[in-house]
């Protein structure tokens, strides 16, 4: 039992600290970094990896397999949400400069020129 006081003890301030923390964070924020950790989370993939090497019982096969695939998903998952949120700040209009370019990059002039040219 002594020995778990220790592990417990760690994991509680870890808790406190963790929720702190992510209680400090203002919204704008948030979804930016949380992708960043899921991405991150590819950590644990390589830890099942390494784990799998050692594994001897059926128990231990099925922790890996959840440990896999639920590591895998979050790596996809903070790779979405990166996408989701890049995706907000493309514009929705196409830019347009000075020579007022249509939807083939050819400006109005040109393709005036063009028309006159082929009549």
């Amino acid at each position: 039992m002594e020995n778990l006081v220790v592990p417990i003890t760690l994991f509680i301030l870890a808790l406190l600290l963790g929720v702190e923390v992510i209680g400090k964070v203002p919204a704008t924020l948030h979804t930016p970094l949380m992708s960043g950790a899921n991405s991150i989370h590819g950590i644990v993939i390589v830890g099942v990896v390494i784990v799998a090497a050692h594994a001897d019982s059926p128990l231990s096969y099925v922790f890996i397999f959840l440990a896999a695939v639920l590591g895998t998903m979050n790596v996809i998952g903070g790779y979405v949400v990166t996408d989701r949120m890049l995706e907000m700040f493309k514009s929705s209009k196409p830019t347009r400069s000075n020579g007022k370019q249509s939807d083939d990059g050819k400006s109005d002039e040109r393709q005036s020129a063009q028309k006159a040219n082929q009549s």
